[in-house]
Parts: structure tokens; C-alpha cells; sequence
């Protein structure tokens, strides 16, 4: 695969980060969207839980083709997926924060990017979602399962309203994922949801959804580890 323009929120760590890592050789303008310093592709600083955040994205990108929009980022209150984590002991600023960058974000940014998208050969929209977004799965963080069933949502009604433009929306809902970060919280045993896919399979996911023509559309794809808590 190859691409002119692709933009990965949510880039200086994590998912996002091995993303824009494993994209990079095959990309001539790979974007990095981040509050801290991302380390691969062309760095942009914006917080994209305000609105300004968004309009500096948008303003970077001006009129150029994007082929690729992926967003990457997400968050979760304080305590989320550990014994510790109890609803009523969350704060308002955690809560509205969760909503704002899981939900409200990614909302904007593709309503912003779309004169963008329309442009590129073969347009892609992909969202991180979660098993905890799904039904039938036994989350107890209420912002973050709120934010993740909404974003199936906002992809859902985005693939109905962009279908004549032929632009494809995909939500991944992985279960844990081994980032670096994450086997570390499994080792230590303060991380719920047992084994973590492998991160090297999330990105062969990643790149069939992108490698598919226009023709096809991949609405969602649930990944849960085959010996993990919610398989």
C-alpha cells in the first residue's frame, strides 16, 4: 500500500503511536495529532477536546487530499479497568473529559476533515472503539462504555450519510491490546480483561480496512484476545 496523506490522532503513544510507526514507510505525508510530542511523521500540537483543537488541524491540512483519517486517541476515568474504579467517586471534569475526546472529537475532526477526505482516490475514516462499546460486555466505567458505544454510532450514521460519496467509516472494537504499556499493567496484575491481542494483529487489521476499494464496506470489526475475559 501507499499513501499521499494520512493522520493519525492520538499519535505520541500507545496505538496511535505503533500505527504512525507502521504507516510511516508507506506514507509521503504522515500527520501526527497529539497534545505531547509525537515522534514519528509531522507533528501537530492541538488538544482535540475544544474546538480549536480541530479548527488547527483543519488549517494544517487546508486543501490537500487525505486519504487516510484514523483516529486513535481515546481516554478513560480515573481507576478505569482496575478493582480500584468506582462510578460514584468520579468527578465531573473526568467524566466530560472522557465524553469530550472519545466522542465529541472525533465527531468534529471528520466533519472538519470531510472537504479533505473527498479529494483523496480512495477516502478512509477508522475509529478506535472497544469491546467495552459492545453489548453483552460486562464494563463498569460508565463514561468511557458511553463514549465507546456512541462512537459505533457516529460511524454507523457516518457510513449511511457518506455512502453515496463511496467513503468508507470503520469502528475496530479490540478488547486489550499489547502495547508496551498495557503488558506492563497485565504483568503487574493491575489491568482487568485478561490476555491482550497482539499488537502486530491490530495492525494487519488496520491495513486491510485501508487496502479495501471503494466498492467495499467494512462496517465493524470486534477483536477480542482468544483467551481474554470478554472472547
Amino acid at each position: 500500500m501507499s499513501f499521499k496523506t494520512v493522520l493519525i490522532a492520538g499519535a505520541s503513544r500507545g496505538i496511535g503511536l505503533a500505527v504512525a510507526e507502521h504507516l510511516a514507510p508507506q506514507t509521503e505525508r504522515l500527520i501526527s495529532v497529539s497534545r505531547t510530542e509525537a515522534s514519528i511523521g509531522e507533528w501537530i500540537q492541538a488538544d482535540l477536546s475544544n474546538l480549536s483543537g480541530v479548527e488547527t488541524v483543519a488549517k494544517a491540512i487546508d486543501t490537500a487530499p487525505l486519504d487516510a483519517l484514523l483516529y486513535m486517541g481515546g481516554t478513560w476515568e480515573t481507576n478505569a479497568f482496575t478493582d480500584r474504579y468506582k462510578f460514584e467517586t468520579c468527578s465531573d471534569a473526568d467524566i466530560a473529559n472522557v465524553i469530550a475526546v472519545n466522542l465529541l472529537a472525533p465527531i468534529r475532526l471528520v466533519k472538519a476533515l470531510l472537504p479533505a477526505l473527498r479529494k483523496s482516490e480512495n477516502p478512509k475514516i477508522v475509529f478506535m472503539g472497544a469491546l467495552s462499546g459492545r453489548e453483552n460486555v460486562p464494563g463498569r466505567e460508565v463514561a468511557n462504555s458511553a463514549s465507546k458505544f456512541g462512537l459505533r454510532g457516529v460511524v454507523h450514521s457516518l457510513r449511511e450519510e457518506l455512502r453515496p460519496e463511496q467513503i468508507g467509516a470503520t469502528v475496530i472494537n479490540p478488547g486489550n491490546v499489547g502495547t508496551p504499556e498495557v503488558l506492563s499493567d497485565l504483568e503487574s496484575d493491575s489491568l482487568l480483561g485478561g490476555e491482550a491481542i497482539p499488537l502486530s494483529d491490530l495492525l494487519k487489521i488496520i491495513d486491510c480496512v485501508l487496502s479495501v476499494s471503494r466498492a467495499t464496506c467494512i462496517k465493524e470489526i470486534d477483536v477480542p484476545a482468544m483467551l481474554g475475559t470478554w472472547a
